[in-house]
């Protein structure tokens, strides 16, 4: 019970508010649905997804045809002799014009192709596709995460800008009492005009810290619409995941190390770098194909001829040497190769850093919740103590002012620590990689990335997206 009262302590000034507010989750849930960020990045990835039908069209039949029509016309100069009593004479040059007699010359080839061996280059493309559109898969999810983990900490800094918007709002009215008070004391001849000075700038100063504070929510306000497409409207205090985070860190570094995108992403990559070896190593190899073709051919002579025709050819190409272009190619992708494995490598030691500093965070946010509310149990106890030994002049005005703003101080603590704790948490959740709407069980349909997959990995044409457009 004592967990729950601390942790209602912070944002106490919300709670009339938070009956019919927004949540939380709900925040988070439209953020997942309306950000133009996370759409976009879906998009791409369905775009992603066609690059394994495009790699698979390779060992697929081409068809085409070719029509040619044109006009002839032929000028000829002939050479002639003529003789005279066995005498050559001298000779005659005859020049005629023929205009062709079917008319003009025409054409028509329907032609088909069909590959029978590309050195298994169209496997191998597929595959490593494949595998791009999983590491796809992974870094979209890498997004969502941020994405949710953004909106989660904007929803928070709107709380805690609040709460400290009240909190300084509630502590100018407190400093404009004590001016009051002072005012009345030098009138009975208690205390000096020092006195009043001091309160007449400890309220200009608070004045100021409210403006302050009032700048901030609105720069959050600002932000939480960006990021949740929707303004920020009576926000319910939010509440820590622990139920969703292990016991220990170490269980939690065997969860980020099988289950984070960065890393199941990085993996990917690295698969994805092998099979491009492979592709390259296909260029090295023969590669067979069927050649078909139908053709008909009209005056094509100038004579008014038809001809009608069909082919059945086999290609073979067999490389012999390309200049060096491809060897280089092939080194370099076996070096691209080895940085992939590399920043599998990379990725993990970096998550371990992470999940170490986030649950070193964590820890962190609840020992300040507890030191933040004894220090404002100290300071409530102090002020009234101060405010008593001033009224038998034991206390001057500014000692009065001194315990005021330290109990403000005290409680804009909690505030704040309160707000990390409950980010600290969402922190730890994303460091493992299972910030998801799955997860968190928001009440909205979770995107699935493989039924645009599904729906054009085997497509042999059509120009239309499954969506539509």
């Amino acid at each position: 019970m004592r967990g729950v009262s601390i942790f209602a302590l912070g944002f106490a000034l919300l709670a009339p508010a938070a009956a019919s507010g927004e949540t939380l989750a709900g925040a988070l849930a439209r953020a997942y649905e309306l950000n133009p960020t996370l759409n976009s990045a879906r998009a791409g990835q369905r775009a992603n997804d066609e690059n394994v039908p495009r790699a698979l069209s390779q060992f697929r039949p081409s068809v085409r045809t070719d029509a040619f029509l044109g006009v002839e016309r032929r000028r000829s100069v002939q050479k002639s002799f003529e003789y005279d009593n066995g005498n050559r004479l001298e000779p005659l040059w005859v020049e005629s014009i023929q205009n062709n007699r079917g008319g003009p010359p025409r054409s028509a080839v329907l032609s088909v192709e069909q590959p029978l061996f590309d050195g298994f280059r169209t496997k191998n493309s597929a595959l490593a596709a494949q595998s791009n559109v999983h590491a796809g898969r992974e870094r979209l999810r890498l997004i969502e995460q941020r994405l949710l983990f953004e909106a989660v900490s904007v929803y928070m800094n709107v709380s805690r800008d609040t709460a400290a918007l009240r909190l300084q709002q509630n502590h100018v009215a407190v400093l404009e009492e004590q001016l009051r008070q002072t005012k009345e004391r030098y009138a009975a001849g208690e205390i000096t005009p020092t006195d009043i000075a001091q309160a007449e700038a400890r309220l200009s100063a608070g004045r100021s810290q409210a403006a302050m504070a009032r700048a901030e929510l609105d720069a959050s306000l600002a932000r939480y619409a960006q990021v949740t497409g929707v303004e920020a409207r009576r926000l319910a205090p939010g509440e820590p995941v622990d139920r969703l985070l292990p016991k220990t860190r170490e269980a939690a570094e065997r969860v980020a190390l099988t289950e984070h995108p960065v890393v199941r992403a990085a993996q990917h990559d690295a698969e994805a770098a092998d099979l491009d070896i492979r592709v390259i190593e296909s260029d090295f190899l023969p590669s067979l194909s069927m050649v078909g073709k139908v053709y008909t051919e009209s005056d094509i002579d100038g004579r008014g001829n038809r001809a009608l025709g069909a082919q059945l050819l086999g290609k073979l190409s067999v490389p012999i040497y390309s200049g060096g272009g491809t060897s280089a190619r092939l080194r370099q992708a076996k070096e691209t190769a080895g940085q992939k494995k590399f920043d599998v490598d990379a990725a993990r030691a970096e998550l371990m850093a992470l999940i170490r500093a986030n649950w070193g965070g964590l820890q962190a946010a609840k020992a300040q919740i507890g030191a933040a509310s004894a220090q404002i149990a100290a300071a409530e106890r102090a002020l009234a103590g101060v405010r008593e030994e001033a009224k038998a002049g034991k206390r001057t005005t500014l000692e009065i002012l001194n315990a005021q703003q330290e109990l403000l101080g005290a409680r804009l603590a909690l505030v704040v620590a309160q707000r990390d704790r409950v980010v600290a948490s969402y922190a730890v959740l994303a460091a493992m990689g299972r910030l998801s709407a799955q997860q968190l069980g928001l009440s909205v349909a979770a995107y699935d990335a493989s039924a645009h997959f599904e729906a054009v990995k085997d497509s042999w044409g059509g120009i239309e997206t499954p969506g539509g457009r």
